[in-house]
């Protein structure tokens, strides 16, 4: 595993056999984890950025939300949307597998402020390239061992926090008394519990996020060995 500065330091945390430098088996699945407002959207867009946008599938793991419905009638503030269980973690298992095998897939919709997935899904066929993205990708094992790289997107704290309040009031029409009370109660000890542990399952970890071209380059440049070697041995 490679731990990758925006300098053009590389340093070794790990030994160098990880099923990264293995040739893959069409089509390349990429995760890529971090805790919430850590860049990860970014990462994922400036990564699509350098393939033609056919070649590449994104799915998110936020679509596999459980429908407010599944909860046992609780209200939406009683419930820890940052813990595993809220997730329908095992539907996006089966979608990926199937994409894998070359099959197409209905995906979910969410409505992030009602809390309710929506009556439509949408037909969704298998890429070259499926990047999952999301805060708790790597916490089950069954799905990180569908991925071929595995990237954890790390950043300060703060700004992660930052990023969060912007995104609920902004994108999502939330209160700051409702995002705050939410962190603190919520997602900062999920994080602790969860996401910040599944970071040694990470091949690569890219401090900064969206902010780090030299990881970002050098994380394009493997995809594209990759899927040159798959293509040679196809």
């Amino acid at each position: 595993m490679y731990k990758i500065d925006s300098s053009e330091t590389i340093v070794l945390l790990l030994p160098a056999h990880s099923r990264i430098f293995y040739p893959m088996i069409s089509p390349l699945v990429i995760g890529i984890a971090g805790g919430t407002g850590s860049g990860k959207t970014t990462v994922t867009h400036k990564i699509v950025g350098h393939f033609d946008r056919s070649e590449v599938l994104v799915l998110r793991h936020d679509y596999y939300y459980r429908d407010l419905n599944s909860f046992g009638g609780r209200p939406a503030e009683k419930i820890n949307f940052d813990h595993p269980d809220a997730l329908e973690t095992s539907l996006l298992i089966d979608h990926l597998t199937r994409l894998k095998q070359g099959k197409s897939i209905q995906q979910p919709q969410y409505d992030y402020t009602t809390y309710r997935r929506l009556p439509e899904s949408i037909l969704v066929h298998p890429c070259n390239v499926i990047i999952v993205e999301g805060i708790l990708i790597f916490v089950e094992k069954a799905l990180r061992d569908l991925m071929d790289i595995k990237l954890f997107v790390d950043t300060d704290a703060d700004e992660r926090l930052l990023r969060r309040l912007r995104r609920d009031l902004l994108e999502r029409g939330r209160s700051i008394e409702s995002v705050m009370e939410q962190y603190v109660s919520t997602v900062k000890p999920m994080h602790l519990e969860f996401v910040e542990p599944s970071k040694r399952w990470a091949d690569i970890i890219i401090p900064e996020g969206g902010e780090n071209e030299v990881a970002i380059d050098m994380v394009v440049t493997k995809i594209q060995e990759l899927l040159r070697s798959v293509s040679l041995h196809a």
